[in-house]
This record gives structure tokens, sequence and C-alpha cells, in this order.
């Protein structure tokens, strides 16, 4: 997620991002400095849109990095420390009229704490939410509530369509390792099935996968200052440690709104990622975009990468 976006050297406000449940710190050691200074762009240098970098040594940007250490968004990272990232997606059943218009909402509930009603609002995966048949995705954020035990979802009952027939939700915390299934197959309908609006599910213990939790890494990406050096397109990176080991291809904006907002001429725009562990050492990145939008060209000054550890280690 996005922590901060800037245009060099003054800071913009720190926006919303998402952290580990465990207490997590920067330290200065784990920052690696990607220089680049060249064009991702089909019609400029070589017609490339990504690129493969390799880092340097501290003192190449010392006099940037210096400037950046008491940052707003590096206060406001201990302050958000606590914080677990849930994806959650929620399939609605193939059914005549499965679909709803109302409003609804999820609370989450841990074996520390739950995290609230929270509303299901922006989907990642289809403009026109909770259709049949289909699968939205959504990010929650809260505190660590330890756990995850159960749910509750259900809606408000407004709207010209009102009834909802719910297939699954499924949620993920990569941070903690752990995807959990919580099946339904039944009515959210006032006139259908035993006429309740919400519901509380349990998660199917046959169906949870855990694995290696993720870690968070902080991205800090430079874009020059030239003129047209600004992109609208969805920019990735990937990140390789020793062995052959890299994380999957990651986005850095959620969805394209972000992707005209962020990667503006002589900005600073920094994220905390949840990616694999690619261990102690990082050796390379691969940062480049897809050549949408109606600006893909990009002039990439440099990028920075420091790895999030848990105290006392």
């Amino acid at each position: 997620r996005l922590l901060t976006s800037k245009r060099a050297p003054r800071e913009e406000p720190v926006a919303p991002f998402s952290f580990l449940s465990k207490c997590w710190v920067l330290l200065s050691f784990c920052r690696y400095y990607f220089p680049c200074q060249r064009w991702l762009a089909v019609e400029e240098d070589d017609g490339q849109i990504a690129r493969e970098l390799v880092p340097v040594d501290e003192a190449f940007v010392k006099k940037d990095s210096e400037n950046d250490s008491q940052s707003p968004a590096t206060l406001g990272l201990e302050q958000k420390a606590k914080s677990t990232t849930y994806t959650v997606k929620v399939k609605t059943g193939d059914k005549k009229n499965a679909g709803t218009d109302a409003n609804v909402f999820i609370t989450l509930y841990g074996s520390k704490d739950d995290t609230g009603i929270v509303s299901l609002k922006a989907s990642k995966t289809n403009k026109n939410k909770f259709e049949r048949g289909k699968v939205d995705e959504f990010t929650v954020e809260s505190v660590d509530i330890g756990d995850l035990k159960k749910i509750k979802i259900g809606h408000d009952n407004k709207g010209n369509s009102t009834g909802w027939f719910l297939e699954w939700v499924e949620i993920d915390a990569p941070s903690l390792g752990r995807c959990l299934k919580f099946p339904c197959g039944r009515w959210l309908d006032k006139s259908e099935d035993d006429g309740a609006i919400e519901r509380i599910i349990f998660p199917a213990e046959l169906q949870t996968v855990e694995y290696i939790p993720f870690v968070p890494y902080e991205i800090t990406v430079y874009t020059s200052d030239i003129f047209g050096a600004g992109t609208d397109a969805d920019v990735f990176i990937v990140l390789y440690g020793s062995d052959g080991i890299c994380t999957r291809q990651k986005s850095l904006c959620l969805n394209k709104r972000e992707q005209r907002m962020y990667f503006e001429r002589n900005s600073v725009n920094q994220f905390i990622v949840e990616l694999e562990d690619v261990g102690d050492i990082i050796e390379k990145i691969r940062i480049g975009h897809n050549g949408g939008g109606l600006n893909s060209g990009w002039h990439l000054d440099r990028v920075t990468v420091r790895r999030l550890l848990p105290n006392g280690k």
C-alpha cells in the first residue's frame, strides 16, 4: 500500500498503509539503493518497459536518505506497526436473483479482538459488485485480532434488489501465512430461507491453507525531473534474493485512480508491500510497467528498498 507520496523535496500528507501483526522496526542497514536514470518507454531509449537493477553503495544517495530519515512517513510506520492486512474474497452464488444491490458489511472475530463492522465498498475485481456468479475482492485493515475464529457478514436490505445468495468467503492474511475458507451456501434474504440478512460463519478447517508468512518491504520510487517523466501505467516490482529466490510480481498501485495520482514528474512515492521473504540479501530487482494508460512512458531515477525486521532480529 502507498505509504506517502511527495514531489521532491517537499513531502505530501501520509496516506493509509498496512503492516504485520507483530511489532516491526526499520533497520538502516537493510536499505538497498537501485539507480536507474533511464526511460521505461516503448518510444524512448531501447524501448524496454521493464528493467533489472542491481544495488549500489549507500553513498550514492546518502544525502537524500538523510533528508528522509525523520520523515512523517517513518514516524507513521512505527505508529501503525501492529496492523494486519486481510484480503477478503466474496463469492456470490450462481442462482437466479443471487446478486444484491444492498450495502454489504463484514466483521472478523479473532482470539484477541474483532475488527468491528467493515463496509465492503470497493471491489478490486468488479465495478458492479456482488453480482450472480462473481467473486469480489476487498482489502480489510485492522489491528492484531489474533487467530481468526469466525466472521459475521450481512447487508442493510436497501436497494432495488436486496436478496443475496452467498456461496463462500475466503480470507487471506499473507503476514500470518494463513488462508481460511468460510462456506455459506445460503440466502441472506428476508423472503428466502430463514429470513436472516446476517450470518455468522465458521472456517472449514479442511480448507485452511497455511504457508510461510510474507514480510513487509518499504519501497520508495523516485521519478525523474525531466519533461514527460511521469507515467499513468501500472507499475510493478519483483525482488530477487540469493539462490534464485524471488517474489511474485507485485503492482504498487491498487487501482487506476492511484495509477493516475502517483509516479508524476519529480515525485517520490513510498509504499509498504507484503511479499515473500527473499532472505537477508536482495541481489537485484525488476521494475517496470504494463504500458497502459494515456501516458505510459516513464523515466525512473532510482528505487530504494528496505526490509522491515522484527524487534530483536
